[in-house]
């Protein structure tokens, strides 16, 4: 390390050779007292054409350094440094804000310090809804940083590994559905009926809607959860300075995929759906199997599916952005993790009534 005297007080600091662990860095008095001399500089810049190779020695010694100019007010330049240091130099600053004690605060206080929280959040969220937006763009044109390898993964964890608990749930839904409108409909002897409100009922709202909160438990749970713990334990900030975006590798297979098998498993459930009213159908109003499938056939149109897979679509983008979003926002602890796994849930459920409420709204303007 040798230092240069410039003109207009500047102070430039070459850097050559190897800087790594095993050959050892200088000491940091040498800039000290560079700093402190007669003629302190105003500003110090930074010349490494001759360095070679370095490890975490060389970061390490300029985190050092870098402190030591702003506590004498020096402005330092880092432009010239290697990518990758300024990366890890820029990692190093990134501590997280400390909690605020407001335990003994006034509620005015507590009110302001929530208010603050919450736009923070919604700051965070539309950036991220932004990258989301860059990667999609850098995917069509072809230059996104996605393994399909993990892309092929995902769908089948999304996929082929929740037809069971699918199957289940929309079987047994469809089931009460046809048991509560047969209590009813028998009363007027309008029995068949059951038909229709079981499928228009699995088909334009609960095929899509259950299958988005079992696929918000399963599966939005999961990413938030795998993120989180990639998060506790510094993995994503390996990627950003390695120079992988943590966005195109991590977010983007999660979202595809999920998007992609929601309307699969909705018209699955669908079908779960529609087979258990037929067994309440058939078994409890003594209806035929060929009448009431006929009369399902009579009562939906394609315009019904439609509609259901629509939602199925929405339904699955949230809740795919929520686990994700609760994922890289999660802290640096084990606690924390099972935090955002939680958030991840009920932000997912929110996001799937309010979206099935502006959906049907719009289908009934349009309608």
């Amino acid at each position: 390390m040798a230092f240069s005297r410039l003109p207009d007080d500047e102070l430039r600091i070459q850097l050559s050779g190897p800087w790594t662990l095993a050959e050892g860095v200088p000491s940091i008095e040498e800039a000290r007292s560079e700093c402190d001399g007669v003629a302190p500089p105003r500003r110090v810049t930074f010349d490494t054409q001759a360095l070679t190779n370095w490890d975490s020695a060389l970061p390490t010694y300029l985190r050092g350094l870098l402190v030591l100019f702003e506590s004498r007010g020096i402005d330092a330049d880092r432009s010239d440094l290697p990518e990758g240091v300024r990366r890890l130099l820029d990692l190093a600053a990134a501590v997280p804000e400390t909690e605020v004690d407001t335990a003994g605060a006034s509620w005015l206080t507590r009110l302001g310090l929530a208010v603050i929280r919450r736009c923070g959040s919604a700051t965070d969220s539309v950036r991220f809804l932004g990258e989301i937006l860059v990667a999609l763009i850098r995917l069509a044109m072809g230059r996104a940083q996605l393994r399909f390898s993990d892309f092929a993964l995902t769908i089948q964890e999304c996929g082929a590994e929740a037809v069971g608990i699918v199957t289940l749930v929309s079987f047994l839904v469809g089931l009460i559905l046809a048991f509560i409108g047969a209590i009813q409909l028998e009363q007027f002897g309008a029995q068949i009926f059951v038909a229709d409100l079981v499928g228009l009922g699995m088909a334009r709202e609960m095929g899509a809607m259950m299958t988005a909160i079992i696929m918000a438990g399963r599966t939005g749970a999961s990413f938030a959860a795998q993120l989180g713990t990639m998060t506790a334990n510094e993995e994503i900030d390996a990627l950003k300075t390695m120079g992988i975006s943590p966005i195109e590798f991590l977010v983007l297979p999660r979202l595809l995929a999920l998007t992609l098998m929601m309307p699969l498993l909705c018209l699955y459930s669908n079908l779960l759906g529609i087979v258990g009213g037929a067994v309440v159908g058939v078994g409890m109003l003594d209806l035929g199997v060929v009448s009431y499938f006929d009369q399902t056939r009579n009562a939906l149109s394609l315009a019904d599916f439609a509609a259901g897979l629509i939602k199925a679509v929405v339904y699955g983008s949230l809740v795919a952005l929520s686990g994700c979003l609760r994922g890289i926002q999660c802290g640096r602890s084990a606690a924390a993790v099972g935090k955002a796994t939680t958030s991840a849930v009920v932000t997912s459920i929110v996001l799937i009534v309010i979206a099935s409420g502006i959906i049907n709204v719009i289908d009934h303007i349009l309608g």
